[in-house]
């Protein structure tokens, strides 16, 4: 199961600043390890937008990879990708990876992924 969230932090003026999604898997059956949290904070050279001029859920450096966390096929190359850094599913406690150390990784994997369908 996973979950995706967009938070921020609302300055006096009314603009968001230190956007950033959270996209947390929690292995199943419930109960059989702690959730694992992948994190996209807003910076030099990366968006993460919450819906506004691009789609909600969509991160990425602003010169190279990106994806949208809503697709599945992104999702799973983000837990292949922590999985190959060491998560473990069955570890009891809740663990956090910063997720741009992980998105060149998976978006590679996405799109290697990602070919043509057909017979």
């Amino acid at each position: 199961m996973w979950r995706l969230r967009h938070g921020h932090r609302v300055l006096d003026s009314g603009r968001s600043a230190d956007c950033r999604e959270t996209l947390t898997l929690c292995p199943q059956p419930s109960g059989t390890g702690g959730p694992l949290r992948i994190v996209f904070v807003g910076g030099p050279g990366r968006y993460v937008p919450g819906g506004f001029h691009l789609g909600s859920g969509d991160v990425g450096f602003t010169r190279g990879s990106s994806l949208n966390l809503h697709e599945p096929g992104a999702v799973r190359a983000l837990l292949d990708a922590a999985s190959a850094r060491g998560w473990q599913p069955g570890e009891r406690r809740p663990t956090e990876f910063d997720g741009w150390s992980l998105l060149d990784e998976a978006a590679a994997a996405r799109t290697r992924n990602s070919g043509p369908a057909g017979p």
